[in-house]
């Protein structure tokens, strides 16, 4: 699996990745003191880590409270909030589609969908800017749209609730996270082959799998053991309990439930060799100092090294363990981190209750998996010095 990406690499990068990915698990107790001392320090209510190596999981625990106020702790059967690991649970389905000859990554849209974009409801703001017909579901997939996060985020980082949909940047021009592109990768999908994307992936993963408590819809039979948010500051913001499905972001899940998709995925039981690697392949290199804000156009030339880049729906990078990839779920109270090393065999996942993955994720995952070269300044923008 990646032999065209590994011939790529360097001889030395190669010895060093074959030493590393024989470094074994660090010992229990000294996983559970790293992630202890790391809660404490910064205050974190709950964290639920798993370790993944050669498709199996092999080492998974949750730590802290999915409530504080009633100290009610975290387990793996917990209902967390899944966030933005739900774009690369979104893309790895459509990579199944591709494979299956249903669709085409680089087709434009207007080739899929029945009706022109600007004419649905969400999407009416496009009306008259026909740079719509130049997005493909790769560039969907891999944020090279042009549009913001959201289109309530302003260019200087603002928030601007009435704001339009618009292209900042022609399509497929530059790196720009955006969640607008997911929706429209949703829509067309959905236009595109006539189904529905919550039903197909209960049908194509978690059923199959056994992921009895993921969904991508609020399930009251999730509410007896689910996790409360929480602000950096400590408040307790709830739930986020989705009534839609939403490919950009609206899965909840468990760590139990979680672990064993990363660990089906690594054992090829989801995609092909040839899908996964399609999965990975570099749509364009990010340049960019951070993954947020995401109309930022300065360019950071540490990014170049690492061979920063977008694949669809995760990040991937070349380390001292070679290649990596990445993906991450945040908002105001929620953080969530998957990390695998493609050489190493090695996965980590991690979900927590509270907005502060900056502050222990990056010290817990190097501890567990040895250096990745994940350029975790540039996934977290507070550690961008």
């Amino acid at each position: 699996m990646f032999t065209r990406y590994i011939k790529l690499l360097s001889v030395s990068l190669l010895l060093v990745s074959t030493a590393m990915a024989a470094t074994a698990l660090p010992e229990t107790n000294a996983i559970d003191d790293k992630v202890n001392a790391h809660m404490q320090e910064e205050n974190v209510p709950g964290i639920a880590l798993a370790v993944i190596e050669n498709g199996k999981v092999v080492y998974k625990k949750a730590y802290g409270f999915r409530e504080t106020e009633t100290e009610t702790a975290l387990d793996a059967d917990t209902v967390m909030y899944g966030a933005s690991i739900t774009k690369f649970v979104f893309s790895t389905f459509v990579m199944q589609l591709v494979h299956e000859g249903k669709l085409d990554l680089d087709t434009s849209i207007a080739k899929l969908l029945p009706n022109p974009l600007p004419t649905y409801e969400r999407f009416s703001d496009l009306e008259g800017d026909e740079r719509w017909r130049k997005l493909t579901l790769r560039s969907l997939l891999g944020h090279t749209t042009g549009f913001p996060n959201f289109r309530f985020f302003t260019p200087d980082g603002g928030f601007d609730p009435d704001a339009k949909l618009e292209f900042f940047y022609e399509p497929g021009e530059r790196y720009g996270y955006s969640g607008e592109g997911y929706y429209i990768a949703q829509l067309v999908v959905e236009e595109a082959l006539g189904i529905k994307t919550g039903s197909e992936l209960q049908r194509r993963f978690f059923d199959p799998l056994g992921m009895t408590r993921t969904s991508l819809v609020w399930r009251d039979d999730f509410r007896p053991n689910f996790a409360q948010g929480y602000a950096v500051d400590g408040e307790n913001l709830g739930h986020n309990m989705q009534s839609n499905v939403r490919a950009a972001g609206s899965m909840d899940t468990t760590l139990n439930d979680l672990s064993a998709w990363v660990a089906a995925l690594m054992r090829g039981k989801i995609l092909s060799n040839a899908a996964f690697d399609e999965l990975l392949k570099p749509v364009i290199n990010i340049t960019s100092p951070s993954q947020f804000p995401t109309l930022d156009n300065t360019i950071d030339p540490r990014n170049v090294q690492l061979r920063l880049s977008a694949g669809l729906g995760a990040e991937t990078w070349y380390g001292p363990q070679g290649l990596g990839f990445a993906k991450g779920g945040h908002n105001e109270k929620t953080d969530n981190m998957l990390v695998c090393l493609i050489e190493a065999k090695k996965c980590v996942v991690l979900l927590s209750n509270t907005a502060k993955g900056d502050r222990v994720f990056p010290q817990i995952v190097e501890f567990i998996m040895g250096p990745t070269g994940l350029p975790w300044r540039w996934k977290y923008s507070s550690l961008n010095k």
